[in-house]
């Protein structure tokens, strides 16, 4: 911590010294009394935790699949260890995958260098190739951040013992455990489908080559699912502070109880960026991976279509549902995020520019000015630790990026096309 950065804590101590001078409302020495709650107390962490009560069974999962390997390992806490049981399991059980996929890869590779002579076949054969490259960054994506995911999940324990310091209850997250078990087993379920019907339909995919995809197609699923429910409980936690915000304002507009807000939403708003750096290289890797299927299973798709005209067989028909569905899991990644962000600074302003500052007095108007300033200077984005802002403008610059390869690609078909002719 720097020098300014002390002086700038230096003066909130000052600030919030004086203002506890000013409580005089019993909102307020409600809220006074309950910010004796210690946060380093474990127990009372846990006593509040709804999140982690409600998303257990998505870590759970994540665990299972060797992905994200983090326990619950004391109270109130989410802990990481390169020793601890879910780590030894994770090594084990992706020794055990590895073995499959270089065994299901290395006939693969051979289909694609000396079986496939069609153009439709060496398609496929990329993708399905393309689609064992998940597994190997599992190190990189999943074991390497898991300390910053710790810290990203263990933040969320402060944030609703904070919230509930101020509110007086405990966050809700409405529907959200249903979800997580509709959203997870709709994953499994359509892992396993999606599987077993290419076997049955595409000639040189057997069952045996399935065993190599199950967990890597559930994998690419889940980092879905996980980014979904996560901007979902931002979603919730903003419209609960609104709510409780708005209620506050109308009835004890006071400098220390929007100072108290101030700080809850600032925690709020650090939640939303620590997502987005905590899973910064899983999801940088994730939107890669689907910009590069999308290009070839839409190239595959057009080419097929130049050679022989729009007949809709299965295989065009397979390049085309690869595609857009490699298209809809980047869209639901950019726009969650979109509304998340969305939800957090636009309820809380309006109420703050709602406030007429002839009827607060000096401190609360000073209290206000800062909130709006705090909202203005601390925009609530998710940042891939600077690679790349997530929201609806990721979508339009990821299709423009398709667009020029397809383009560039297209070029080269049609001058071989030409050429044969």
């Amino acid at each position: 911590m720097d020098l300014k950065d002390l002086e700038e804590l230096y003066e909130e101590q000052l600030r919030m010294k004086n203002l506890r001078s000013l409580i005089k409302s019993p909102r307020a020495r409600e809220i006074a009394d309950r910010a004796r709650l210690d946060s380093a107390d474990g127990r009372v962490i846990d006593e509040h935790d709804q999140f982690y009560r409600d998303h257990k069974l998505l870590l759970t999962l994540f665990r299972i699949l060797a992905v994200m390997p983090v326990q619950r390992g004391k109270i109130g806490k989410i802990t990481f260890g390169w020793r601890s049981g879910p780590m030894i399991y994770a090594y084990m059980f992706y020794v055990a995958t590895t073995v499959i996929v270089f065994m299901v890869g290395y006939e693969r590779v051979d289909i694609l260098l000396n079986k496939s002579k069609k153009f439709d076949e060496y398609i496929y054969s990329i993708i399905f190739i393309l689609f064992l490259v998940p597994h190997f960054w599992i190190p990189f994506v999943g074991w390497g951040v898991a300390t910053e995911v710790c810290d990203y999940k263990n933040g969320w324990g402060f944030f609703q013992l904070h919230y509930y310091k101020i509110s007086g209850k405990n966050l809700v997250f409405p529907h959200l455990s249903t979800l997580i078990v509709i959203i997870s087993s709709g994953c499994l379920i359509l892992s396993v489908v999606f599987l077993l019907t290419l076997s049955a339909l595409l000639e040189g995919f057997t069952l045996y080559h399935t065993s190599a995809y199950y967990h890597i197609i559930t994998m690419i699923n889940m980092n879905c699912a996980l980014w979904y429910i996560n901007c979902r409980a931002i979603g919730n936690a903003s419209s609960a502070l609104a709510d409780i915000f708005q209620e506050d304002i109308n009835k004890h507009c006071t400098a220390y109880i929007v100072a108290h807000y101030r700080v809850l939403w600032l925690e709020l708003s650090e939640l939303l960026q620590a997502i987005g750096n905590a899973y910064s290289r899983t999801y940088s890797t994730y939107s890669l991976f689907m910009i590069t299927n999308i290009t070839v299973a839409i190239y595959g798709f057009i080419s097929e279509i130049i050679d022989h005209g729009i007949t809709f067989s299965f295989k065009e028909t397979g390049l085309l549902v690869a595609g857009l569905y490699c298209l809809v899991l980047l869209f639901i990644f950019c726009d969650c995020s979109h509304q998340a962000s969305e939800n957090i600074a636009g309820r809380v302003q309006t109420y703050l520019l709602e406030i007429k500052g002839n009827s607060v007095d000096l401190n609360t108007r000073r209290e206000i000015e800062l909130f709006l300033t705090a909202i203005r200077l601390n925009p609530p984005t998710v940042s891939l630790k600077g690679f790349a802002d997530v929201n609806r403008r990721l979508v339009t610059s990821s299709v423009a990026t398709i667009a020029i390869y397809l383009i560039v690609l297209l070029q080269f078909k049609i001058s071989l096309v030409n050429l044969k002719t």
